[in-house]
């Protein structure tokens, strides 16, 4: 005889991490077959919208591998099956129906243990002997599986089926699964319209979230630290359909996106403050050509973002409502109209312009946010002009006005002034790094472009130098002088000098006229007219 140890790999319980021990017991099942049960819900699986599209394919395949449904569990704790079974035969009673309606009625009067506390002789009388009470439990996904008849159908504002099914993506196995089981068997057609599966946090090292690990990141840590806001903006950024990675860094990164989409908001609010709609608001035909196409903008992305929502996909709203702040608004938009809004007569056109377009954007910007950013929609609604009687939640999408085609500068001249508005940034940038100008104001530039972007940029005329918020712009074809220096864009070349004007002390530009009126010494005449005069007069930016 001889003796050894051997090392194998044993079954554990996931969650004790102990040995689990296997023994044969009797179960209860439901046909899949028997009824067409199966037939009818893989049927009914297509006419459902799966986010991402590959849950249907999963959810098909864990219906294929389970040609039986075993609907019972051996736990002193659940939904009992109130069944009688025949201790002979093993039939369960024949007027099983009629009993089960006799157990709930007891279940809601004194609970779940009414089953377990039941003396079967109080229902079947003199045949209590021959039956034993079945002491199994449900399976828990049935439980919640039926949550289609316990609570959709159990409450008049819910309606059936429902719009959205939402867990994750082990629940193809689970959840999903047994409410579309037990609704075709009820009503035969699925309990949802669509169903959307999102993956698992895990750290930075991919490693799923674990309190045995250690490296759970805590929601409510994250909330007290950084805001509710900042931990719903993360998780909308993230991809849901694959793992998502969370981690301090990650969270960091989501507080400055965060911070980006507040102090445009801000920005929004304090330009518009004492701006009221019904009074000062100036028709779109009226606005000037940049605030028309600053409002084109944002009704080209509302439809975009709508879109987005449609489709469940949160990180591209994030993603674009992003860019819109960085680039679009922060980068070109709000930096322009800055010199209107600051220097321009209180209720001068070109001030009450850049105000309306402001007043619209911020009307649809509110809107895009609330879904993902509540708490800060929430606080910006209260401050927008207007009627604030109902709740931002509530609200419907803002309508916007489009460029209309017959427009001086069309959306393709625009696109390309912003184009070239940051290549010459990048310059006039290099320029202050090395110390030849202190900022953009202090200088005057020389810019020559190509055909098609010559074209576009003489439509602003002198306007020019508000857009590349500059002191003086001169447009001029190519070729240019060969002190040029190019601006990393095909087509366009800038000279950039130290203005030799002075510097107006009200708008800080650098204008040759500064001092000409004998009351304002230190004051350019466009600011003297927007003092006391008519104003100034704009037409595009």
């Amino acid at each position: 005889m001889a003796s050894g140890k051997i090392t194998h790999s044993y079954a554990h319980c996931w969650r004790t991490k102990t040995p689990l021990i296997y023994r044969a017991t009797p179960q209860w099942f439901i046909s899949m077959d028997k009824q067409g049960l199966l037939g009818k819900a893989k049927e009914a699986i297509k006419a459902v919208s799966w986010h991402p599209e590959w849950g249907q394919a999963r959810i098909e395949g864990m219906l294929d591998g389970s040609p039986d449904w075993c609907i019972s569990r051996q736990r002193t704790w659940g939904v009992p099956i109130a069944l009688f079974v025949h201790r002979q035969s093993g039939e369960i009673h024949a007027d099983t129906p009629n009993l089960i309606e006799k157990v709930a009625r007891l279940v809601e009067v004194s609970g779940i243990d009414a089953w377990y506390d039941l003396d079967p002789a109080d229902l079947l009388g003199a045949e209590a002997d021959q039956y034993q009470k079945v002491t199994d439990t449900l399976d828990v996904w049935f439980d919640s599986g039926v949550t289609h008849a316990s609570v959709i159908d159990a409450r008049e504002e819910l309606q059936y089926p429902a719009d959205l099914y939402l867990e994750g993506s082990d629940q193809h196995r689970g959840w999903f699964q047994s409410s579309l089981k037990t609704a075709i068997a009820i009503k035969g057609k699925a309990p949802y319209k669509a169903v959307l599966t999102h993956g698992f946090t895990v750290d930075k090292d991919g490693r799923k979230m674990s309190k045995s690990i250690g490296n759970v990141v805590s929601p409510q840590k994250v909330i007290n630290e950084l805001g509710a806001d900042v931990l719903r903006l993360w998780v909308a950024s993230a991809d849901f359909s694959a793992e998502m990675t969370v981690s301090d860094e990650i969270l960091n990164r989501a507080a400055d996106s965060y911070r980006r989409v507040r102090n445009t908001a801000r920005y929004f609010l304090s330009n518009i403050d004492g701006f009221e709609p019904q009074q000062h608001a100036v028709a779109h035909d009226d606005l000037l050509a940049l605030d028309r196409w600053a409002v084109d903008c944002a009704a080209q992305l509302q439809d975009e973002i709508i879109e987005c929502y449609t489709q469940y996909q949160f990180h591209l709203v994030y993603q674009k409502l992003h860019n819109f702040c960085v680039r679009d608004m922060g980068g070109f938009y709000l930096d322009i109209i800055k010199d209107r809004i600051y220097t321009c007569a209180e209720d001068s056109l070109p001030r009450r312009s850049a105000q309306t377009a402001l007043y619209h954007i911020a009307e649809a910007f509110v809107r895009w946010i609330a879904p993902i950013l509540s708490f800060t929609a929430h606080e910006i609604w209260d401050f927008i002009p207007g009627d604030r009687s109902d709740s931002v939640f509530i609200a419907e999408w803002y309508p916007l006005q489009r460029l209309g085609a017959d427009e001086a500068i069309t959306q393709k001249d625009w696109a390309a002034i912003l184009q070239a508005k940051e290549a010459i940034n990048k310059v006039i940038e290099e320029q202050r790094s090395q110390g030849v100008i202190k900022g953009s104001l202090g200088a005057d530039i020389e810019v020559s472009a190509g055909r098609e972007l010559h074209a576009s940029l003489a439509k602003l005329g002198d306007e020019l130098r508000f857009v590349t918020i500059t002191s003086k712009a001169i447009l001029m074809p190519l070729p240019s002088s060969d002190a040029a220096e190019n601006a990393l864009l095909d087509g366009l070349q800038v000279v950039v000098r130290h203005s030799a004007a002075s510097k107006c002390v009200r708008c800080w530009h650098f204008i040759d006229d500064v001092g000409s009126h004998e009351q304002h010494p230190e004051v350019c005449g466009r600011c003297v007219s927007n003092i006391s005069g008519e104003g100034e007069g704009r037409a595009y930016a």
